[in-house]
C-alpha cells in the first residue's frame, strides 16, 4: 500500500477528539519538539493525525517531494536508500523532519515492516503553525541547527 495522492491510510485525530496527552506525551519524546512548553506542544498535538497503517505501506518514497512527518507509535519502518537497508526504526522513533522543514524530496524510502500505528503532520499543516508561533520556529531551528553540529563534529569537520 503507497502512501500519497493514491490511497491514504485511516486517519483519526482532530477529527475524532485525539488523546491530546497521548499525543504530548509523544511529541515531548521527538527531539525536534522536546524542549518546547506544554503550550507549544498543545499546538503541534492539534495539527497531527493518528493513523494504522498494514505492514508493506510506503510511507515515504526517496526522491519524491511528500510533505509528511511521521512518529512511530507502534510498529516497524524500514529505511532504504538507494535500494539498500540503512536502518529500522519503531515505537516512538520518528521520519520525515527534513521534508517537514524544507519541503524538499525525501532522501530515502521509508515502508512499514508490520501493522503500525503513526502519527502525522502535513508540511502546510506545520508551516502555517511556524508563521503563527514564532516560539515553534525558534525552538525547531534550534534543534535543527544543534543536530548538524553534532554530524558535523561526528564527521571530524
Amino acid at each position: 500500500m503507497r502512501i500519497g495522492p493514491d490511497r491514504a491510510p485511516s486517519a483519526r485525530g482532530k477529527q475524532d477528539g485525539g488523546n491530546l496527552d497521548y499525543k504530548l506525551g509523544l511529541l515531548e519524546r521527538v527531539p525536534l519538539f522536546g524542549g518546547l512548553p506544554q503550550h507549544e506542544l498543545e499546538q503541534i498535538a492539534q495539527i497531527v493525525d493518528e493513523m494504522d497503517v498494514p505492514a508493506g505501506t510506503v510511507l515515504t518514497h526517496e526522491g519524491r517531494h511528500e510533505g509528511y512527518f511521521y512518529i512511530i507509535v507502534s510498529g516497524s519502518v524500514l529505511i532504504e536508500r538507494a535500494g539498500q537497508t540503512i536502518n529500522t526504526i519503531g515505537n516512538g522513533d520518528f521520519l520525515g523532519e527534513i521534508a517537514l522543514l524544507d519541503g524538499g524530496p525525501r532522501t530515502a524510502t521509508a515502508t512499514t515492516q508490520s501493522d503500525s500505528r503513526l502519527l502525522s503532520v502535513t508540511y502546510q499543516r506545520f508551516q502555517k503553525l511556524l508563521d503563527t508561533s514564532p516560539r515553534v520556529r525558534r525552538a525547531v531551528f534550534e534543534e535543527v541547527g544543534q543536530r548538524l553540529r553534532r554530524l558535523d563534529s561526528e564527521a571530524g569537520i
